[in-house]
């Protein structure tokens, strides 16, 4: 199920004549303000989206901001059945926007990366053991050993939804190879979810997932490093060979894999940042929230939110990508 959120934007912008690479670019005919943005977006942006980057288009553009939050597995299907018709669609991974190509999208730019951490609950029962492995007075095979304790209350997605919920799956799998772990650590710390399914109590949705840890609820969870930045949560950083968050390391992550419902087996990836605009609704507005994503100004939000910015790159078809987004991208 995806959340809805809306705000209402007041301020006209002028647009900007100079592109990203710094040259001049022909002058961009004006347009009257007022369309609607109608982001789908995966939940790990809900802070991000809502509270910075969604307003400040908003005040930048003059145009209206209307996000919603779910996996991005879980949106790309919804987009497909047309049970939601949005005009943007911004993705953990390209899988859920290529699986729209071509009816709904012909392109694609990947524009930032952001790791896997394992967010915690301090003053829970092993919160003092936590904080010892994440100050490195412990080491990191302590958490495995403390996630696969039965009891231990541990949080993720669903890997059939979202790709934080395979990443993470991958990301256990890495970890007995990479740090020795004991045969069976992975299945002990999964559970009867680990193959895909979405029975396991430790699978929540993944708007709610942090929620619960906040509240107490859970003694740690997957998570971004966007998230547990922008939510101030407390989190174990993980070595790059197993947080999925370097490009550079792909191929090495591509060794673990998750078995999804239905057979599909997934790959480990590096976990970016990729975004589209959809074949539907206010077109003028859609392309502008993506061209302010691009710019620098948005870019540098994404930033201070605890994303790695790449270089972006543009996927697809470059006929099919609109110019106003052409002029933010590198020469």
């Amino acid at each position: 199920m995806s959340v809805t959120c809306a705000t209402a934007g007041t301020v006209t912008a002028a647009a900007s004549a100079v592109g990203r690479s710094g040259r001049s670019l022909p002058a961009v005919v004006a347009r009257a303000p007022g369309g609607t943005a109608d982001v789908a977006y995966a939940g790990s942006l809900a802070y991000l989206n809502e509270k910075v980057v969604g307003p400040a288009f908003e005040a930048a553009t003059g145009d209206a901001y209307l996000g919603r939050a779910a996996g991005s597995v879980a949106l790309s299907q919804e987009i497909a059945a047309g049970e939601i018709t949005p005009n943007v669609f911004e993705s953990v991974g390209a899988s859920p926007i290529t699986a729209l190509e071509p009816r709904f999208t012909r392109w694609y730019v990947q524009f930032a990366a952001s790791p896997l951490v394992v967010a915690y609950d301090p003053s829970g029962r092993y919160g003092a053991r936590l904080s010892a492995i994440a100050a490195g007075k412990k080491p990191l095979r302590d958490l495995f050993t403390l996630m696969a304790t039965p009891g231990f209350a541990l949080g993720r997605t669903d890997p059939n939804l979202d790709p934080q919920g395979a990443a993470f799956v991958e990301m256990v799998e890495l970890a007995q190879r990479v740090l020795h772990l004991p045969p069976g650590s992975a299945h002990r710390i999964l559970g009867p979810g680990a193959l895909g399914g979405s029975s396991s109590p430790e699978i929540f949705d993944e708007t709610a997932l942090e929620p619960r840890l906040q509240a107490g609820q859970l003694d740690a969870s997957s998570a971004f490093l966007s998230q547990a930045v922008q939510l101030h949560l407390h989190y174990i950083a993980l070595p790059a060979s197993i947080d999925l968050g370097d490009p550079a390391d792909a191929a090495s992550y591509a060794k673990a894999s998750v078995r999804l419902r239905g057979g599909t087996v997934v790959s480990g990836s590096p976990l970016v940042l990729d975004v589209t605009t959809i074949g539907s609704g206010d077109a003028a507005a859609a392309d502008a929230f993506v061209a302010y994503v691009l710019s620098s100004k948005g870019l540098a939000r994404y930033e201070a939110g605890g994303y790695t910015l790449v270089r972006p790159r543009l996927f697809g078809a470059r006929s099919s990508v609109p110019p106003s987004v052409l002029r933010e991208l590198p020469s």
